[in-house]
């Protein structure tokens, strides 16, 4: 399976996660990519009218994972715009995750898997499951569980 590992990362978190998927997932027989969402003019939004730069093809992938930091108790903004610009998600496989750094649960993390998986669908994608990774002293756990859990829903 071709999978496409889509992901907006300001501070370089996100990026590790994805990382620790591609080399599950490449591990299990699958073809994967890790493609990054970019703001023109650099990773921190300036205002409203945000612009991706290069964004991500994702037709060419037969089933993808979106990941991105959760910003003021929501989806980071860039990859909410790049989102919303993408074009159709029909029937493929999808799987969705945030980082964040406050622990508590009404810290953002399942408002913002809530805003990916809304618009995923939006574009006719089948979503598998979510996850959400807390960067505190047990985010090796939990990114090691999402890890697991992404490969069984990508299983060849």
């Amino acid at each position: 399976m071709k999978i496409g590992i889509v992901v907006h990362s300001q501070t370089g978190n996100t990026c590790k996660v994805a990382q620790k998927l591609r080399e599950k997932l490449s591990a299990s027989g699958n073809e994967v990519e890790i493609q990054r969402v970019k703001m023109v003019g650099g990773d921190k939004p300036q205002g409203k009218d945000i612009k991706i730069e290069n964004p991500p093809n994702v037709g060419k992938y037969d089933a993808l994972i979106f990941g991105a930091p959760v910003h003021a108790f929501s989806l980071a903004p860039a990859m909410k715009v790049y989102m919303e610009q993408m074009t159709s998600l029909q029937d493929k496989k999808v799987a969705c995750f945030v980082t964040k750094a406050m622990r508590f649960n009404w810290t953002g993390g399942t408002r913002a898997t809530g805003q990916m998986k809304r618009i995923c669908q939006d574009k006719g994608a089948v979503i598998s499951g979510t996850g959400i990774v807390v960067w505190n002293k047990h985010r090796n756990e939990k990114i090691d569980e999402l890890v697991e859990e992404f490969r069984g829903l990508f299983d060849l």
